[in-house]
């Protein structure tokens, strides 16, 4: 088998999660991001580092979901005294659903993620970036940043703002979605496999209303890892081998 790393996971929102990490192991996984999303998560985030250490690493993140104006200072200022123990900033990112800006506008949403980026700048964090229907917005943020190494996940978006994303140097990751979402095909298609990363975005539902529906978690990076090879016309050994090099140079990992 390979080795392969789960680059983004939500594992406070996972049942049975100590179930689903026995089964990642067994599936020669050997390393899981854990992202923050805020206050509680980011905490979250740190302790699963500390329980799973070796195997789980922390990212922590203000995601615009989670956003209120109210608490702004209070989940920065958690980022940058914890900075140190993290190996990355995010998930942070701009999102322009109309659910998100009905709870955190555009403006709150660019000046939380101007002031995590900031964190990332000076203390030399790559940074997983959200961007869903914000795709523009959200590049043109981490490029004023000069962020060194940023990562747009689970990208949808359109050709040409990829093309810049890649670039400049930065990357996209590939999750479960690569099977049916044809917006991320395309973009898998288009990405040169040394800027491409492996995620499942755990614990979220894919193939929802459709047959196959199922919950992620992070063993279903299987179905990431064999959507790309097919895209790419490459055998899962090889991509295996490209993306988890990727992923130990994007997140300054020792294996």
């Amino acid at each position: 088998m390979y080795s392969l790393i789960d680059t983004h996971a939500h594992l406070e929102e996972i049942p049975n999660l100590e179930q689903a990490l026995s089964e990642a192991k067994t599936a020669d996984i050997t390393a899981i991001i854990a992202v923050g999303m805020d206050y509680e998560t980011n905490q979250q985030a740190l302790d699963f580092a500390r329980t799973y250490q070796g195997f789980v690493y922390p990212a922590l993140g203000l995601h615009p979901g989670n956003l209120a104006a109210s608490e702004l200072d209070r989940n920065l200022k958690f980022i940058e005294t914890h900075i140190d123990k993290a190996i990355a900033v995010g998930e942070v990112g701009l999102d322009y659903h109309k659910g998100i800006r009905a709870r955190a506008d555009k403006d709150l949403q660019k000046h939380a993620l101007k002031e995590v980026l900031k964190i990332a700048r000076a203390y030399k964090k790559p940074a997983l970036i959200h961007s869903r229907y914000a795709w523009r917005d959200a590049l043109t943020l981490v490029e004023e940043a000069q962020v060194e190494k940023a990562i747009f996940h689970w990208y949808t978006g359109p050709s040409s703002v990829l093309r810049d994303i890649i670039g400049r140097g930065y990357y996209i990751s590939t999750t479960p979605a690569v099977e049916y979402h044809e917006e991320h095909r395309r973009a898998i298609k288009e990405s040169p496999l040394d800027k491409l990363l492996l995620e499942t975005d755990s614990p979220v539902t894919y193939g929802r209303g459709r047959d196959f529906e199922f919950e992620a978690r992070p063993v279903h990076i299987l179905k990431s890892l064999k959507g790309a090879a097919q895209l790419k016309g490459m055998s899962e050994a090889e991509i295996a081998e490209i993306t988890t090099a990727n992923a130990l140079n994007f997140f300054s990992l020792q294996r």
